[in-house]
């Protein structure tokens, strides 16, 4: 179960070979932040369904992100706000933007309560759910595909007020994460 929790929480975070992007940093227009907000900071972890334990864990600093797992030893995984990490905050969700080659990936996180955070992308990772999730997206904004050696983007260029109508339909899903310290 540990396993799982680390391969879902790895494929929200990072991009992966099948990923809706942008072509500039999201919300289109909002100010990046110049660092992490204090109510953010902090270290959060997943907790296995079953046993409770928890795994690894996502340490939120002022100046980005990095990892540690359940041995508290830290592991691949940082991140450092700049020109290819831009976190935006716009109608109270966090957008994390970065760049893969001349793409945008986007990730959301939004507080859901007090020490209780949501981490949401746009997951097409399943193919047989894919088409339908991109055929419902482009009813609303273009869909572009991009090929990129072995990965396939779908390219999407949304106004503020189109992107915060796919959030609000549901197109991004993902997990909660726990504040523990």
């Amino acid at each position: 179960m540990r396993l799982l929790i680390l391969i879902l929480f790895w494929s929200l975070l990072l991009y992966s070979c099948k990923e809706v992007t942008f072509r500039e940093p999201q919300p289109a227009g909002a100010s990046s932040l110049k660092e992490i907000p204090l109510k953010l900071r902090g270290s959060y972890a997943t907790r296995d369904k079953a046993t409770g334990e928890i795994g690894d864990t996502l340490i939120i600093e002022s100046w980005g992100y990095h990892f540690k797992d359940k041995n508290d030893q830290d592991w691949l995984g940082k991140g450092t706000l700049s020109d290819s990490l831009v976190v935006k905050f716009y109608e109270n969700i966090y957008f994390v933007n970065f760049k893969e080659g001349d793409q945008w990936v986007l990730r959301l996180v939004k507080e859901k309560s007090p020490g209780v955070l949501e981490f949401l992308s746009i997951d097409i990772q399943d193919d047989s759910k894919r088409k339908e999730i991109l055929r419902k997206i482009s009813r609303k904004v273009p869909v572009k595909e991009i090929q990129r050696n072995d990965d396939t983007f779908y390219q999407i260029n949304p106004t503020p007020s189109q992107l915060m109508q796919l959030i609000k339909e549901g197109y991004f899903t993902g997990i909660e994460l726990r504040k523990i310290r």
